[in-house]
């Protein structure tokens, strides 16, 4: 009788805390989105006047009711198309032969864990081996050919491990199956492999490049502008971001340039949107395709 009324006890114990550890989950989950949602709304009320198309058509200025973000706004997809260019072979790539082709041996789980770690490295201090790298040491002084480089040692990491991912979730079976029909490993990994892992790569890249269009921190290492008053046209030419110009704005004494700074966080929440919907869209469609 004892036992029973101990396990009885326990029992209701384990009910207890796992109500409590779901409800203060539940709470945590509700104030994150309650103050996402207060800041983004005090962002529309501050910035919603100020956006309008002659305010994506005009240059920086320093006069409010003149700035425009068409520098910035070119400067950014210059940056992630660069970095998109660069960091996407790299990545496939590298996470194709980590799972495909190497072999399991403790030089392969020494550069897994540091390809984990950089996952993990504070953007600055790519930004500060981007200055050191491509702007020092190659000479490519402060273009737009060093902040896409820099961007793209900043969301590499994040592509290689998202690929892997995607790939180890390939069943094996279908890698047997090619292979019991005559197909090379390449012919494999081809046709079969990366197909079924195309929609959890693609996921990742979007992401990682949504993250890259977010960072201002490497990019003023490099030695961003904030005043560019030009489109860059080659990879030579300087270049600004919408991050370092909303950056800018904030610091400015006039009040009115407030809310020009909340006019340039809309589109690039817009911006931000508009991938990570992209992203969803991909993984949606490309998936309904695939059946294992």
């Amino acid at each position: 009788m004892s036992s029973k009324l101990d396990i009885y006890t326990t029992k209701r114990r384990g009910r207890v805390s796992n109500f409590l550890f779901t409800s203060a989950c539940f709470v945590a989950t509700i104030t994150c989105i309650l103050a996402l949602l207060v800041l983004i709304w005090n962002i529309i009320l501050e910035g919603q006047n100020w956006l309008s198309w002659e305010f994506l058509q005009h240059y920086p200025s320093r006069y409010p009711h003149k700035a425009g973000i068409k520098a910035a706004l070119w400067g950014s997809i210059w940056l992630i198309g660069l970095t998109a260019l660069f960091s996407v072979p790299l990545g496939v790539g590298a996470a194709v032969y980590l799972e495909e082709y190497s072999a399991r041996t403790r030089w392969r789980k020494l550069i897994q864990l540091n390809i984990a770690n950089l996952a993990g490295v504070p953007s600055i201090v790519y930004g500060i081996l981007g200055l050191a790298l491509f702007v020092r040491t190659l000479s490519f002084e402060r273009s737009v050919l060093s902040g896409a480089l820099t961007l793209t040692l900043v969301v590499l990491p994040i592509v290689i491990l998202a690929s892997q991912e995607a790939l180890r979730a390939v069943p094996d079976s279908i890698r047997r199956s090619a292979y019991a029909l005559g197909a090379t490993r390449w012919q494999t990994v081809w046709y079969q492999v990366l197909p079924a892992s195309l929609p959890g790569i693609m996921t990742g890249v979007i992401l990682s490049l949504s993250r890259a269009l977010g960072e201002a921190a490497p990019l003023i290492v490099v030695g961003a502008m904030a005043y560019v008053p030009f489109v860059p046209e080659k990879l030579s030419d300087e270049f600004t971001a919408l991050p370092i110009l909303i950056f800018d704005w904030t610091q400015r004494p006039q009040e009115e340039f407030l809310h020009v700074a909340a006019a340039g966080i809309l589109v690039l929440l817009i911006l931000l949107v508009s991938m990570n919907a992209v992203a969803v869209f991909v993984r949606h469609t490309y998936g309904k395709k695939i059946r294992w």
